[in-house]
């Protein structure tokens, strides 16, 4: 079954104050943002004109059978996740909408050409972000090979699903569906923490925050299946995750190393490009440790660049972070984001002294070692 609703079939009153708000967006943004706002509008619409309930879909003689099996999964993990994480008890992801594509946006990433750090695109609401959305593959396209003929490093990747923060009551969508039961959980689980603690402006420690609340969840939906092969499954899975983001964090590390120094821009290319060599072979021999798994392919098969390192820091660098919280948190998710939200509204000074010391704690706690005592702030 598949029932598409227009624009002209939603609410009255929702319609209205959405129009609404984009318009403002598009205003206070100024008119340059027109053609980008323009797009975000329309994309919006159509995805939150195409919105069924599941529960219709489910009581539907004409649905798909495999569609209703992936739906009931859904609503499996959307109680999960009220019940053992704590996430909002709300209208998001019981609905299902259908977009006949394979992403629901392309996000363009960039940084300078010697540079680690993300440019930044500044939106109402949700403040500067390191990336930028397209409801188009080839706008993003075209927008990074503009970036690109700039000088800047850019790529752009898909994306399954995103938040509106709670502002609207965010369907699951088709992008969502081709992924396991475990990886779908997850990315209900990641979606919905930024509607409890989202930090404006930054973009690693709200992504970070919901990549861990992601693999924390999907570890504890799968005891709570009591599925040891999936359990199984899911650790070999970080395991290979883990050593990956080491992989490409390492290297973002030694490139943001090789900015500071003075050499001139031929020589800087030439000893970029030698980073980025090293990376392709250090990838080449963890494939090899990995008994030739080759799920990072696709990743390495590009002509890599500042901006692909950067996007993959952004979800994955302060996860360990989270980690800690949590364990000093005794598991405890309301205590846990009651403590995240209280990070969110620090200033960035004071954050990343924070954030450092539960970085330095997580290691130590799964090394074995001491954590040394941490600087206060404005100390020597």
């Amino acid at each position: 079954m598949r029932r598409i609703l227009h624009i002209r079939s939603m609410k009255p009153l929702f319609r209205i104050a959405l129009v609404a708000l984009i318009a403002l967006i598009i205003a206070l943004q100024g008119c340059t943002s027109v053609r980008y706002y323009t797009q975000v509008t329309r994309g919006h619409l159509d995805l939150m004109s195409r919105r069924v309930p599941i529960d219709e879909i489910l009581a539907s003689s004409d649905a798909d059978e495999a569609l209703k099996a992936r739906l009931r999964t859904v609503l499996e993990a959307r109680s999960f996740a009220v019940e053992e994480l704590k996430l909002p008890d709300n209208k998001s992801y019981r609905m299902y909408a259908d977009l006949e594509r394979p992403y629901v946006l392309w996000n363009v990433f960039a940084t300078e050409e010697f540079s680690t750090r993300a440019t930044t695109w500044c939106y109402l609401f949700v403040g500067c972000l390191g990336y930028r959305g397209y409801y188009a593959e080839e706008e993003a396209i075209e927008v990074a090979a503009d970036l690109i003929e700039q000088g800047y490093d850019a790529f752009v990747g898909g994306v399954p699903a995103y938040s509106t923060l709670g502002r609207f009551a965010d369907p699951v969508l088709n992008t969502m569906l081709n992924r396991g039961d475990a990886d779908l959980a997850g990315l209900l689980f990641h979606e919905l923490t930024h509607q409890v603690v989202y930090r404006n402006d930054d973009s690693e420690f709200s992504e970070s925050l919901a990549s861990f609340v992601q693999m924390e969840g999907v570890r504890r939906w799968l005891i709570r299946q009591n599925d040891a092969e999936g359990i199984e499954r899911y650790q070999l899975g970080q395991t290979r995750e883990d050593e990956f983001v080491a992989l490409v964090t390492g290297a973002r590390e030694a490139l943001g190393q090789l900015y500071l120094t003075d050499l001139d821009p031929s020589d800087m290319r030439s000893a970029k490009r030698r980073e980025f060599e090293k990376l392709q072979q250090a990838y080449r021999e963890l494939r090899d440790r990995w008994g030739g798994y080759a799920g990072y392919d696709g990743w390495f098969d590009r002509d890599l660049n500042n901006a692909h390192l950067m996007s993959i820091s952004t979800y994955n660098r302060l996860v360990p972070a989270f980690s800690e919280l949590l364990h000093e948190a005794d598991g405890d998710f309301d205590v846990f984001f009651t403590r995240a939200e209280s990070l969110a509204e620090m200033d960035n000074d004071a954050l990343a002294i924070e954030m450092a010391a539960l970085l330095e704690k997580a290691t130590a706690r799964t090394s074995g070692a001491v954590p040394a005592a941490t600087a206060a702030p404005g100390g020597n």
